[in-house]
């Protein structure tokens, strides 16, 4: 588990356009918040780097000592529009002056306006309905519900598995949980899970073998034939190390699940509103979902998850019956509405695609220049991951990954702690509408921080 150093200690100082590292770090002056947290709250909601925001616009963020990131986070890719945006706000505050800030199941005129505008994203919007809910875990726990009512309803009490990836994250609820890949995460997890399953990433790097053949003959080892199968469900691309399937395993595991009626359940939910240089990363793989799993970015603030699912799959539950309590509710609903129209209007989703073909190039730049620390990286529009791995060996190098991000964090770039099954990589991701000159300057502090630890 990432740990970060509370001992206030001297930094060299940083002034730029972009960065400022004015104090030591940690402020002191931050103690005693970090204290009162240690006195009163869970510590699983510690681990990242000692910062106390205070202020986050754009692509920076601000504590309360007048010290300055550049953010590599998107507060764990939400800020697709950029943080504190004026337009996001401008929307919040007219909901809430007209006295609006929840509604139940019950219609407001936005829920409406936001379910078409998410269905005209999608390739074939009579094909899709839409869903709101809170969270991306809990939009997860409901396509694995959706798949396996089908699948129980269309085909009888076999139909009920489901597949997914090791390593793999959907959430930290039950459901999602069981169907996430990370098993050092689910050892509360006693008596159930008989009913899901996990095969090999085909990631290129820990598993070297990419080809479909792999998922079939895991299946087969596992002994589930495809009738047994009532949904897979992938991430558009694996959030543990930003892995991507090939495109041909996309397509054929696409086929594979038309041929047997098993939904297809993509979870979008760190891969949408333009992270990966499209508006949705399964574009990328020309391949159309039974089901799409959305959130985080959907709003670049406040909580919201949707499900886009096909109409005769989200039609089996009736009035009433698949509600959630803060469902649609006003205000997320008014900050995803600003959100997605500051994507489109200032064309950030091809912003993504040309400054990320900067980021995969610098990225590979920097791990030429350290072949034995840094294993591989994997980049695509504004997400990369840079793997960490112990000399000479493909095995995870967790402590080396933490000290370039301490160098990072005192020289006034944001990275979030190290992420990955075992806290080896790093996750470049900034709000999409950075623009070239602070990219590039982002990217040549992240490499004076990997020459410093790694040299």
């Amino acid at each position: 588990m990432a740990k970060f150093s509370l001992i206030p200690e001297d930094v060299p100082p940083v002034r730029t356009r972009y960065r400022t590292i004015r104090t030591r770090l940690p402020v002191p002056e931050s103690l005693s918040i970090f204290a009162a947290l240690d006195d009163s709250e869970s510590p699983s909601m510690m681990g990242q780097p000692p910062i106390v925001w205070h202020r986050a616009e754009g692509f920076q963020v601000w504590d309360r000592w007048g010290n300055k990131w550049i953010d590599w986070t998107s507060g764990v890719i939400v800020a697709n529009a950029g943080h504190g945006r004026k337009e996001i706000r401008a929307a919040l505050r007219e909901i809430v002056d007209r006295s609006l800030l929840l509604s139940y199941c019950f219609v407001h005129e936005q829920r409406a306006e936001l379910t078409k505008l998410l269905q005209s994203l999608t390739p074939d919007p009579e094909y899709y309905r839409v869903f709101l809910l809170s969270t991306g875990s809990e939009g997860c726990e409901n396509a694995i519900k959706l798949a396996r009512t089908w699948g129980l309803a269309q085909h009888g009490p076999r139909k009920r598995m489901i597949i997914s990836f090791d390593n793999a994250f959907h959430g930290r609820t039950l459901g999602a949980q069981l169907a996430g890949g990370m098993q050092a995460q689910k050892k509360w997890i006693v008596g159930e899970g008989s009913t899901f399953a996990q095969v090999p990433c085909p990631d290129g790097y820990y598993c070297e073998d990419t080809s479909f053949d792999l998922f079939l003959r895991s299946l087969a080892e596992k002994r589930i034939e495809p009738e047994d199968i009532a949904g897979v469900i992938t991430e558009s691309f694996q959030g543990a190390g930003v892995n991507f399937l090939p495109v041909e395993y996309a397509r054929r595991l696409e086929a594979f699940c038309r041929e047997h009626d098993i939904i297809t359940i993509f979870d979008e939910v760190q891969a949408g509103f333009g992270r990966s240089g499209k508006m949705f990363a399964y574009e990328h793989y020309g391949v159309k979902p039974d089901i799409i799993v959305c959130g985080k970015g959907i709003t670049s603030s406040l909580p919201l998850a949707a499900v886009i699912g096909r109409k005769d799959l989200m039609a089996q539950y009736p009035p009433g019956s698949m509600t959630s309590t803060h469902s649609a509710s006003p205000l997320p609903v008014a900050a995803a509405l600003a959100s997605i129209k500051l994507i489109q209007a200032e064309n950030l989703v091809e912003n993504s695609r040309v400054l990320g073909e900067i980021v995969a190039a610098e990225l590979q730049r920097i791990r030429a220049k350290h072949p034995n620390a840094i294993g591989c990286v994997h980049a695509k529009g504004l997400v990369g991951g840079v793997l960490y791995a112990k000399p000479g060996t493909r095995l995870p190098d967790p402590e080396t990954a933490q000290k370039v991000t301490d160098a990072c964090y005192k020289k006034g770039l944001l990275l979030t702690a190290p992420v990955g099954t075992w806290g080896e990589v790093h996750k470049v991701a900034p709000p999409l509408m950075i623009h070239e000159k602070a990219l590039r300057e982002s990217l040549r502090v992240y490499d004076e921080a990997c020459d410093q630890v790694l040299n």
